[in-house]
């Protein structure tokens, strides 16, 4: 934490007074109160989400059922925006976009498994606690003077994480990396805290790096003027989508992408080489003959396992 003196001093968003005063609490009052932890005038006061006058501020106005803003969301078929697979936009009080947003994440969250002699050990394409603290980190610091909304994009081999509000003057990237922390929503980021749904200021970037500590890819964070974005690559998997070999035939690196889970589907198939259905079909049944791979189950459930 920077001395007094040297802190920045700005504007904050969340200490403005609110231009909707007729606001409700209904999920904001639910979550506090699963958390055993009151929610009436007097933590409105002491939170900030009112003035010593009774209005509501802006950080009433986030964590009211009626918030303006939203974060919206992507499932691109590749490794870039050309084709869409599905997209969503959660809105309502912060705390109802955090839960709905973290469990759409989840859906392309997918789990392998791996036997290690006689026991089976589960791994998912991205740690839980990174996707966590990313998604939370661009609630908390995002600028909320603009409209813009915050921005997922889940890709094959990736998730983005895009939120409006560059660095504050005087904090550098470098900063931030080593747990140094001047938050845009001090009181946005202590109601947080006050839920448990960060344990101090300063640490979700430090804990995306320590789950990524044993893969080969790490997470990168971007920062401009106006926005941060922090990258995840897919566990495992990520190295190979993202450098694609020219030396290899398609056969191959259908192949080589396949022995990473021991299995692929049609669909990852498609992912991987950006073909059509047609195309990658033809492929699968060329490594088959190859006795390479092996179909099993039907329709929906058909995978190609590695022989």
């Amino acid at each position: 934490m920077l001395h007094k003196e040297n802190e920045y001093i700005e504007y904050k968003y969340e200490e403005g007074l609110s231009l909707n005063q007729e606001l409700t609490f209904h999920k904001t009052a639910s979550v506090f109160k699963d958390k055993g932890i009151k929610f009436g005038k007097a933590q409105f006061l002491s939170l900030g989400l009112t003035r010593p006058d009774g209005l509501y501020t802006n950080l009433g106005l986030l964590l009211s059922d009626q918030c303006p803003f939203s974060i919206k969301a992507a499932v691109f078929q590749g490794i870039d925006q050309r084709l869409f697979k599905d997209r969503r936009e959660f809105t309502g009080p912060l705390l109802s976009q955090l839960e709905n947003c973290y469990a759409y994440m989840q859906l392309s969250n997918q789990t392998s498994a791996e036997f290690h002699g006689l026991y089976r050990q589960d791994s998912k394409s991205y740690p839980d606690e990174a996707l966590r603290e990313a998604l939370l980190n661009s609630l908390i610091h995002r600028d909320y003077s603009f409209s813009a909304s915050s921005i997922v994009g889940i890709y094959a081999d990736r998730m983005e994480f895009t939120s409006i509000g560059g660095l504050l003057p005087g904090i550098h990237k470098d900063d931030i990396l080593l747990g140094i922390s001047v938050c845009r929503n001090p009181k946005l980021a202590n109601v947080f805290y006050r839920l448990e749904l960060i344990e101090a200021y300063g640490t979700g970037l430090l804990k995306i790096q320590s789950a990524y500590s044993e893969n080969s890819a790490q997470p990168e964070f971007i920062t401009t003027t106006n926005a941060f974005k922090v990258i995840l690559p897919q566990l495992g998997q990520q190295s190979f989508l993202i450098k694609e070999s020219v030396a290899l035939s398609p056969e191959e690196r259908l192949l080589s992408f396949a022995k990473t889970k021991e299995s692929i589907t049609r669909q990852e198939a498609e992912e991987v080489l950006q073909v059509s259905t047609s195309t990658a079909t033809r492929i699968l049944q060329v490594l088959m003959e190859n006795h390479q791979l092996q179909r099993v189950g039907r329709g929906k459930n058909t995978i190609y396992r590695v022989l």
